[in-house]
């Protein structure tokens, strides 16, 4: 069953400053039924909250985790959870 949620996932490594987040939305919109944002966070991490069907959720992740990414990722930590709704498309924050 490919139900809805969210995963949010923090991104460590070289990635602001990188186009991480512009790439990050074009990937969401790409693979498309995704809401969310991508959002800088003080500590260099860049933080994606994705929500939608589970297996679009999954191919967001690898490709966080995966070699195309702009910069440089040391490792992506995430949690999944229950959509919660509001968000109007993919937003860069």
């Amino acid at each position: 069953m490919n139900e809805d949620v969210r995963m949010t996932a923090w991104v460590r490594g070289r990635v602001q400053g990188v186009g991480f987040r512009w790439f990050t939305r074009a990937n969401a919109m790409e693979i498309g039924g995704l809401t969310g944002f991508a959002l800088n966070l003080d500590d260099g991490r860049v933080q994606v909250v994705a929500e939608g069907q589970r297996e679009n959720c999954h191919r967001l992740l690898a490709w966080l985790h995966g070699a195309d990414t702009p910069g440089n990722v040391d490792g992506v930590t995430e949690i999944w959870g229950t959509p919660r709704g509001g968000y109007d498309g993919f937003a860069i924050r």
